[in-house]
């Protein structure tokens, strides 16, 4: 049986064969070589380039500047990404590309799951950047939440109540659910419920009521002020009436109702029309007592 025995002279020329082939495939692939680091160093100024156009052209409409940030940083690294694997193809590198694109999606799905929350909340900050939908001062209500924007980061909105509070919605539950933006229109409509005694004269409650409401609350071309009667109640035919106002004001909608029913209250007490509250008659028999209803029921 043949004996397999180590020769040191062996061994330092198979190393010297491998260094000789390395060598010579280094000097084979010198040129592309070359032209990959020219590649690289093009798509380095190309990815500054295109951050700084995107910067100033592109990203006006965001006043966000930790959002200008980040995306002015992924523009650069998406541009010499694309740059990376020009290079590695032009140096003949598939299998090392195809790896490094292997393992990018491997790395990118765990990433990807493990943040799943905080780059929803990225991504829905960036959309409601270029989306023109919610600014910073706008009068929202999302969900339970009501108040004025104060502040549109990369996770989340900050609002203002209008108790002062301040509550941190996510910028997810913004984007995917459906809110209310009171400042998104200059003009707004309000309704205003009142009711007048079975005594009084219905035509002459809606000529006054529209007169009150034509005289303190302007209404532009093609809007009108609607008068109606809803309902016979228990003690007072209700009505409603209904009118536009500048929606640009703070708090428009409670000044414009609070202004109405003091008008309404004032006119009606100088006209004589009564704005009866419910009465209750408690029957003891033979007695029967009238009382008006307890305000803390």
């Amino acid at each position: 049986m043949k004996e397999n025995t180590f020769s040191v002279n062996d061994a330092i020329s198979n190393l010297w064969d491998k260094l000789d082939g390395w060598l010579d495939a280094i000097i084979l692939k010198l040129p592309n070589f070359a032209v990959a680091i020219l590649v690289l160093v093009i798509f380095y100024f190309l990815a500054k380039m295109m951050a700084k156009f995107s910067k100033k052209v592109l990203l006006k409409k965001i006043s966000d500047e930790a959002i200008k940030q980040m995306v002015v940083k992924i523009i650069f690294a998406v541009v010499l990404i694309v740059g990376f694997f020009i290079a590695l193809g032009v140096m003949e590198l598939n299998k090392v590309l195809t790896s490094v694109l292997a393992g990018a999606g491997v790395v990118g799905l765990a990433i990807g799951l493990a943040l799943q929350g905080t780059l929803s909340n990225t991504f829905s900050g960036l959309l409601l950047s270029f989306l023109p939908k919610i600014r910073i001062g706008d009068f929202i209500e999302a969900g339970d939440h009501k108040g004025y924007v104060t502040e549109i980061s990369l996770r989340n909105v900050t609002i203002r109540q209008t108790d002062n509070e301040y509550v941190i919605v996510p910028n997810s539950i913004i984007v995917d659910n459906p809110f209310t933006n009171y400042s998104w229109t200059e003009r707004s409509r309000v309704d205003v419920s009142c009711g007048v005694g079975y005594e009084d004269d219905l035509e002459k409650v809606e000529e006054l009521t529209l007169k009150i409401i034509k005289e303190n609350f302007p209404h532009q071309e093609g809007e009108s002020i609607d008068f109606f009667f809803t309902e016979f109640g228990n003690s007072s035919i209700n009505f409603v009436t209904r009118f536009w106002i500048d929606s640009k004001k703070p708090k428009p909608k409670l000044a414009a109702q609070h202004k109405a029913i003091k008008l309404i209250k004032k006119h009606f007490d100088e006209a004589g029309f009564n704005i009866p509250f419910p009465i209750r008659t408690l029957d003891f028999g033979k007695n029967k007592l009238q009382m008006a209803p307890n305000n803390d029921e």
